[in-house]
Order: structure tokens, then sequence, then C-alpha cells
């Protein structure tokens, strides 16, 4: 029994080992928000305390429920868009519960530490003074001891330089990249498979017409079309998915026409024109079922183009607005530490988009071989 087209790509130890890969980054991507040490929306929990912390740091933190109540956020707006935390959170140096007193970070002198202590009104609650070291007004609180809570919390990659947990920004960032490439494909398929097959199977002036157009796409260069489409529909996430589809349907639509054009004589065609079917469910329904094999490859070659479009968007400023993270907004923040000790917080993001982008390139190759029919 000869394998599946699905088998023949699991078969072969490159397109095992990118399926493997592009499945977990999706995975990854999918879940966000539910797996992230850092819920809060875009990951923009910032301690200036813990700035470029090195990887594995663990350190003790104080939660301080926040005096105004927060509304309950429901399953899929957390999914999509974070939960905020709702406590105000401050880093320990020490702490003595016995004393009620805690040293935390100053923030705007790294490397001292100040003294906050809790002074004990009575057994049922103390006076909280709140100490934040950026200028803030104190505040007193007066609440019951045990509401406060004291977590042990680890950066298994460190912190960037605002004090972000990065683990969690490269996670939502690959989110960022992953939708960019599945939207954009979706957006040129759309676009080039109708233009294409029009294109190849009625040819004459609708031939000439959707040539013309994509010969005058094709000739400006693609990042500066993306660039001046980003400007004309304004700097944002959404936007970048319609600039970076717009520019890639020229290769799907001259692979669907050449399809066309060398289906469009076959017997199965002419058969179905000799029963009276209209050219629309021709196109549809015969010719393109049997065309799918070229467009799925350029759709992974595309996938892989999108990524490095919105990385190169972002690093350049035009792509995903801070604080939504993105691999290309961190490099672009990080760039400058790669000659110092904290290289991993540009190498990190670069290295992600190098294995996803090589894992698309290597299975839109092994698909390539294993759709060809002559190969069967």
């Amino acid at each position: 029994m000869k394998p599946s087209r699905l088998g023949k790509v699991l078969k072969n130890p490159l397109g095992r080992v990118s399926t493997i890969l592009i499945s977990l980054f999706i995975l990854i991507a999918i879940l966000g928000y539910l797996i992230v040490p850092d819920p809060s929306p875009s990951a923009n929990t910032m301690h200036l305390a813990l700035a470029n912390a090195p990887m594995g740091t663990e350190v003790d933190v104080l939660l301080i429920p926040k005096s105004s109540s927060n509304e309950e956020v429901g399953f899929i707006e957390r999914w999509f868009e974070g939960e905020p935390s709702p406590y105000r959170e401050v880093i320990l140096a020490e702490f003595d519960t016995n004393d009620v007193t805690f040293e935390v970070y100053h923030p705007s002198e790294p490397g001292l530490l100040r003294e906050t202590e809790f002074e004990v009104l009575d057994t049922v609650g103390v006076e909280y003074r709140e100490f934040l070291g950026f200028g803030a007004e104190l505040g007193e609180l007066t609440t019951h001891y045990g509401e406060f809570s004291i977590e042990s919390r680890t950066y298994f990659l460190g912190t960037d330089k605002y004090g972000r947990d990065l683990l969690s920004r490269l996670v939502l960032g690959g989110r960022v990249s992953i939708a960019v490439g599945f939207i954009s494909v979706i957006i040129s398929l759309l676009i080039g498979i109708p233009l294409g097959a029009a294109a190849g199977y009625f040819g004459g002036r609708t031939d000439r017409i959707v040539m013309w157009l994509v010969n005058v796409v094709w000739s400006v260069p693609t990042l500066l079309m993306v660039i001046a489409l980003t400007f004309v529909l304004g700097k944002g996430f959404w936007q970048v998915f319609v600039a970076v589809g717009l520019t890639m349907w020229v290769e799907v639509a001259r692979v669907v026409r050449g399809q066309v054009m060398s289906l469009r004589n076959m017997e199965f065609v002419e058969a179905a024109k000799v029963l009276g079917y209209s050219s629309r469910r021709i196109i549809w329904k015969h010719i393109l079922p049997n065309a799918w094999a070229p467009v799925i490859v350029i759709s992974a070659a595309n996938f892989a183009s999108a990524i490095l479009m919105e990385s190169g968007l972002s690093f350049l400023g035009i792509g995903a607005q801070p604080p939504t993270p993105s691999w290309g907004g961190i490099i672009r923040d990080h760039y400058a530490y790669i000659i110092t000790g904290e290289a991993h917080l540009s190498l990190l993001p670069g290295l992600c988009i190098m294995i996803l982008v090589l894992s698309f390139m290597t299975l839109g190759n092994t698909l390539r071989d294993a759709l060809d029919v002559r190969s069967s």
C-alpha cells in the first residue's frame, strides 16, 4: 500500500521535525495567556528594580489587594486579551512576618534597599503605608494582615529592560507572528485564487488585465509596498495583516493561473462543458481541486515570508505597537545588549524567528516532494 501524502511528509525526517516544531509553536500561541507566567494584558507588568535580571532569577513578591474592585474577566476575554492583576506587587529583598517588616528594592536607585514597615495597630489590622520609590504619594490602607500574601516567583528567561517577564512576552510575541502569518496567507488566497483562476481559464483580455496588475504589483519591492500600505492604513496590529496579505497574492495568482491553463483543456473539463456546466462550477468543482498542491506549497512559503515581514516591520517601529509584544519589537528594544552580558534579550526572539521560518520553509519543500505526482 502506498503511503498517503501526509504519511510521506511525516516519513521524511525534516518534514517530521518541522511539523512537530510548527505544531508546538501554534499550540503555545493558542494557549497564550492561559500558560504564561504574567497573564496581564500584553504581559506588561513592569518591575524596574528587576530590569535586565538574568535567567532563573528568583524573587519574593508582596501581593497587595487593590482598593478598587476589578470586574471579573470572562474566559474568552482572558484568552484573547489577558487579565489585569487584582494585586499591586512589591518585589521583596527580605521580609520578616513576625516583626511585620519588609525590605523592598528601591526602583529609582538600583542595588539599594528601602525599608517599609507595617505598624501594628491591634490584633485585627495594620496600617499600610505604601511606598513605591517613584515619588508617588503615600497612601494609607487599614486591612487585615492575612489579606496580604507573599509568593515566590521565578523569571526563567529573565526580564527585559523594563523589568517585564521575557518568557511571557516571547510567547505572546509568537502569537502575533503566527496570527499575521495565518491572516496574511488567507487574504492572499482570497485575492490570488479568483484572479489567477479567471486569468487562466478565460484568457484573452481577462488574462491581460490580471497579468498587468500582477506585474505592476510585482515590480514594487515587497517591503517598500508593505511600509507604504502601513503608512496609509496606519500603524497597528490589524493593519499589518492587511498590508502583508495585499502583497502576497501576486505569487498565488501566478501559480493558480499556470495550473488552470494546464488543466483547462483536459478531457474532464471538456466533458463538463459538454454537460452544460457553468464556468464557475467547472473552475471551482473540477479544475481547482486538481491544482491545490502547488497552492499549498506556496502558502507555506508565504507563511514564512509573512513572519519575516511582520518582524521587520515591528523592528522598524511600524508593526505591532507597544506595549503589544512582538519578536521584532523585542529585538528592536534590546539589540544594543547583544555585546553585553544580556545578549539573550535579542538572541532569543531572533532564534524563535529563525526556527519558525526555517520550519515552514522545510515543510514547504517536503510538501512539494510529497505532492508531486511524478514521485507517486
